[in-house]
């Protein structure tokens, strides 16, 4: 073993995951610099405004992934079925903690549904039918950006629905939520709420990074003009679909990093885990074949090593 490799001048895994975080945060950071000048400037005051020290950030996310990766254990072993809906305002930081949430599980077992708009064919079928197929099986984690809740809020103050298709999905709603509790899936529902300036700002920083841009569609232009509506569209659903088998929880989206480990913590806290019995994982020996030569490729089947030393 060399003296680079002895054990007091390697680098913990801990350490080596944090220096990988950080160059995220990094190259956010570079990204940032392609904004206008005056939105930099607004920017660098935005992120004073009382956010977490990056360090404490990343070795919080750290401790909270790891207890996910238990808790995702502790739900393939026993055989649980959780689905996590995950709504709110444009831009609130749905994606962002669905990010960190799948960063470090098995994307086996925790998936992510993001369906788009309904087909003409699916506009025919029972509201409900094509988010069924996505529910999870016996050990399996569904987590949904966005979900049937799209006819609740942006179905509803687009037109995209009838108030009588509106009516019937809240009459139908919690009966559905009740079937699939009653079925033994853990139903957790999430709303991120952020203010109209913290909104506003985000879209210009959409607006202004063209490596962002994809993420403003039309329908989130317009939220902005219909702020309102869906505030008055929110509250209405909130005071009808928040049942006692499936209640709404409410992330407070404003500062992007608290949201993130707070709807985290929130949710480890509502599925009971603990530790299951692994089998120790021993690493085989190689075989080595005395007989065997290894051929050398020819050179074209490799990529330029453009970054090479």
């Amino acid at each position: 073993m060399t003296e680079d490799a002895t054990p007091a001048n390697q680098k913990s895994w801990l350490q080596l995951e944090l220096e990988d975080d950080f160059d995220e945060e990094l190259e956010q950071e570079v990204d940032d610099s392609r904004l206008p000048a005056a939105l930099r400037e607004q920017l660098a005051q935005h992120k004073k405004s009382g956010t977490l020290e990056r360090g404490v950030y990343f070795r919080e996310l750290m401790r909270l992934q790891a207890e996910l990766v238990r808790m995702q254990d502790w739900v393939q072993h026993h055989g649980l079925k959780l689905v996590v809906l995950f709504e709110g305002r444009d831009s609130a930081g749905k994606g962002g903690v669905i990010k960190r949430i799948m960063q470090r599980v098995n994307p086996r077992s925790c998936r992510v549904v993001a369906l788009p708009a309904p087909s003409d064919r699916e506009k025919t079928q029972w509201y409900f039918q094509r988010y069924v197929p996505h529910l999870p099986a016996a050990g399996e984690i569904v987590l949904f950006d966005r979900s049937w809740y799209n006819r609740a809020g942006v179905e509803r103050v687009m037109g995209f629905a009838s108030e009588q298709q509106v009516e019937d999905f809240f009459r139908d709603v919690p009966e559905f939520e009740r079937t699939l509790v009653r079925s033994g899936v853990i139903l957790v529902k999430y709303w991120f709420s952020i203010t109209d300036q913290e909104q506003q700002f985000r879209f210009l920083m959409r607006i202004h990074d063209p490596i962002k841009q994809w993420k403003l569609s039309p329908m989130d232009l317009q939220s902005r003009v219909r702020w309102e509506q869906y505030t008055k569209a929110k509250e209405d659903m909130f005071a009808r679909t928040s049942i006692a088998e499936a209640p709404w929880h409410i992330v407070e989206g404003n500062d992007k990093k608290r949201a993130r480990l707070n709807c985290i913590s929130h949710l480890l806290s509502l599925v009971p885990y603990g530790d299951i019995p692994h089998e120790p994982v021993t690493l085989p020996e190689r075989v080595f074949n005395k007989e065997y030569e290894r051929q050398t490729l020819p050179r074209e089947l490799y990529i330029p090593d453009n970054y090479g030393g």
